[in-house]
């Protein structure tokens, strides 16, 4: 895996598409570097939760990338505190009591606090909003926390809307000189394993972010669950000073219970396991439990006390770099997938019109039997040859005849044109290349969706995007072909006049050839196929055109006609790759730009690039 910080990754070989988001760099050029890397993370997470609005909640792809969706929110958050902190370096401490449902978060928080200022439940999920308690800290030190918390709405505690998540509070505990615990906000957090977690979760981490210390509460009933080591390891990379409270416990199971949770930390975490200390469960709850709890909990605070001697807040940064180092793979794996999507889709494309082009080689112009654009030029070339055996008195009447003929041959061309692409067998060919070239994209399409689970969508929306728009491209592609059957017209008469010039430096030949019959048989049979009264396979065939074709071939001439047919077959080559390389290759690659972008990531490689290539 590339270090997404220091090492500069392999930059994928495809255009950027112009539905892409708006330039990362330009935007992100006057920040830090971490800001630059929240300004990506920040990107990433908004197009991963655009992704996850438009496609179907329970699809594979939706679970997949709902799995990363806590990582981002977590390293957006942490990444946007560095930033703050940056401007309040003498900000408070901040210790983060989080935990699952039934745990006694609360119960807790009031603990630290020796008074009762967190609201407790009996009830699964009560707790659903963030609520800071300042302990010997005035609320006005607290006033970046708006910022920090972007997109929330500040609230009395006691106003916290119930069906609400997007709120916080933060309440002064009032002064207490003598308290055990220095200057800091104890935060009481939402659980993160409830039906309605889901829903408050960002919340969560973004206090997890906030934290100096970290402070879990499991009860004995709860302590094994997978969704708490799931939070335990995913705070791992910030190593923040943690300590455990396992709540609820009796005395008979305290030491079994504890010796199973370190092993649980063991196995979800590096590193020896965090200072637990065990609090009983009290029947009663009322004020002889509060001060039973108070008189057996001076182990908690002296735990909470030697945590905070370990902040490190100067090593925020290689901690950030930690949290997205380990997930930075698994963040761009979708990202990426759509750069080689686009990029083996753009190769399909080219690969498909190759093929086509080399069928067109091989069934056409290599033909002997189908090929047929030299015998148009033959008949060009007949038309120029003067018909022989009229006498001298008729000069003039060949004169008067000759220019009736030409305006047969010249109105009657266009009409005469149209009936041979008709019947033409390179315009069927071409037409046949073309439904054999959509048919091999289709089926890839469909064995590529078969593949990897990220650009399974790619792939079907790419399949179904070609079969609604198969009709009007090949429709496009026929009159491409017509278009180009027509304008290479020239291009065979530039091959006949440079015949009819090489005959003329050949006056002996010229004069052989019109002295024959079979010479004054072709050229009538060529009057006759500009005219339309012959088809083009017919005029091939008949016995004065092979005739002439191998007496001229047979004389000095043959060398020259080798010739000038291959550079006929060059010329025709090109014409049709760039017909096949524009009308159809550069239509086809252009054809994911109709894909619905709400549902693409569409952050270009130049961004990953320059984020990857950030220094440490």
């Amino acid at each position: 895996m590339p270090d997404p910080l220091n090492a500069q990754a392999q930059r994928n070989a495809i255009q950027y598409n112009p539905f892409m988001p708006a330039n990362f760099l330009q935007e992100s050029a006057s920040l830090t570097t971490t800001g630059k890397l929240l300004h990506f993370v920040r990107l990433l997470r908004q197009r991963y939760g655009s992704v996850l609005n438009h496609i179907p909640e329970q699809s594979a792809r939706a679970l997949y990338l709902g799995k990363e969706m806590p990582s981002l929110a977590l390293a957006e958050a942490f990444l946007h505190r560095i930033e703050l902190y940056q401007l309040h370096a003498e900000s408070p401490l901040q210790l983060v009591v989080i935990g699952p449902t039934q745990a006694g978060k609360s119960t807790i928080v009031n603990l630290l606090l020796e008074q009762p200022l967190a609201k407790v439940s009996p009830l699964a999920g009560f707790t659903v909003h963030p609520q800071g308690f300042c302990l010997n800290i005035r609320e006005p030190q607290l006033d970046w926390l708006s910022e920090f918390y972007d997109g929330y709405r500040r609230l009395p505690s006691e106003a916290l809307p119930a069906r609400r998540y997007d709120y916080y509070a933060v309440t002064e505990a009032g002064a207490k000189p003598d308290h055990a615990l220095p200057a800091m906000v104890i935060w009481d957090t939402p659980d993160f394993d409830s039906i309605d977690a889901a829903a408050y979760r960002d919340s969560v981490l973004k206090t997890a972010a906030l934290a100096d210390v970290i402070l879990l509460v499991v009860s004995k009933d709860k302590y094994a669950d997978q969704s708490v080591w799931d939070m335990m390891s995913l705070l791992e990379p910030l190593a923040q000073p943690t300590v455990i409270c396992l709540n609820k416990v009796t005395d008979r199971s305290r030491d079994i219970v504890v010796q199973s949770l370190k092993q649980k930390w063991q196995n979800a975490r590096q590193g020896a396991p965090a200072p637990i200390t065990a609090l009983p469960y009290l029947e009663n709850g009322g004020a002889e439990s509060w001060s039973a709890l108070q008189g057996i909990a001076q182990s908690l605070f002296a735990q909470v006390k030697a945590a905070v001697r370990e902040i490190r807040r100067h090593q925020h940064v290689g901690q950030a770099k930690r949290l997205l180092s380990a997930h930075w793979a698994s963040w761009l794996e979708p990202v990426e997938a759509e750069h080689r999507v686009l990029g083996e889709w753009r190769t399909l494309v080219d690969q498909a019109v190759r093929d086509a082009l080399l069928i067109y080689r091989r069934d056409y112009l290599d033909h002997p039997q189908h090929y047929e654009t030299f015998q148009r030029a033959l008949a060009e070339l007949l038309t120029l040859l003067e018909v022989p055996g009229l006498a001298k008195s008729l000069t003039v009447a060949r004169q008067i005849i000759t220019w009736p003929v030409r305006q047969i041959v010249k109105l009657g061309r266009t009409a005469q044109t149209s009936r041979s692409s008709d019947k033409s067998h390179e315009v069927a060919m071409l037409s046949q290349t073309v439904d054999h070239l959509f048919i091999g994209l289709a089926e890839t399409t469909l064995l590529k969706r078969e593949e990897a689970l990220v650009t399974q969508d790619w792939w079907r929306q790419l399949g179904e995007l070609l079969k609604l728009e198969k009709k009007s491209l090949a429709e496009r592609a026929q009159q491409g072909i017509r278009d180009y059957f027509e304008s290479f017209q020239p291009e065979i008469e530039r091959t006949a006049r440079s015949l009819y010039a090489q005959l003329q430096e050949h006056p002996a030949m010229l004069n052989s050839l019109r002295a024959t019959r079979v010479t004054t048989d072709a050229a009538a049979l060529a009057l006759a196929l500009k005219t339309g009264g012959i088809g083009l396979h017919d005029f091939i065939i008949t016995p004065a055109v092979l005739s002439l074709t191998s007496l001229m071939t047979e004389s000095a001439l043959g060398h020259y006609m080798n010739r000038a047919a291959s550079e006929l077959k060059q010329r025709q080559y090109a014409a049709v790759e760039s017909l096949f390389s524009t009308l159809l290759g550069d239509t086809l690659r252009r054809l994911p730009e109709k894909l619905n972008p709400a549902d693409k990531f569409n952050i270009p490689p130049e961004t990953v690039e320059a984020v990857a290539a950030l220094p440490r």
